[in-house]
């Protein structure tokens, strides 16, 4: 069902000082931030030659990502995001074995324009799961 690793996406309590970090320490090319409304995050997104990072920090009140932060304060990897061929068909799957998707279980529009899920942490040994249809 899954697909290769699309990104691993690191929540940041300082975008632009991690986006620095990234693109003076570790030489990473680094894309424009851009602002998820629809998912409470502004993200950047750095291209790996065979993945991405996403760092993502809160955007408005209520942010899912504030609560992550308040947790650990320092920031940390928050999901991993895997590509599906089809995903109604991942989430009937996902949902028919006893996984739980997170929100209303319909796909939102993700910050590759593309349909994506969340998968519920406690039924994937802890780690927050992204679906992203590819």
């Amino acid at each position: 069902m899954i697909g290769r690793l699309n990104h691993v996406a690191i929540a940041v309590p300082d975008l632009a000082a991690a986006a620095d970090q990234y693109r003076s320490t570790l030489g990473a090319q680094v894309g424009p931030a851009q602002n998820e409304p629809d998912h409470g995050v502004t993200v950047v997104f750095i291209d790996l030659p065979n993945t991405r990072i996403e760092l993502l920090t809160p955007l408005g009140e209520g942010s899912p990502i504030a609560g992550f932060l308040a947790k650990n304060p320092a920031g940390g990897i928050h999901h991993i995001c895997y590509e599906v061929s089809d995903i109604l068909a991942a989430r009937d799957q996902l949902q028919a074995g006893g996984a739980r998707v997170l929100g209303s279980g319909d796909p939102k529009i993700g910050a590759h324009g593309k349909p994506v899920l969340f998968l519920h942490p406690k039924d994937f040994n802890g780690c927050l799961i992204e679906l992203e249809q590819a």
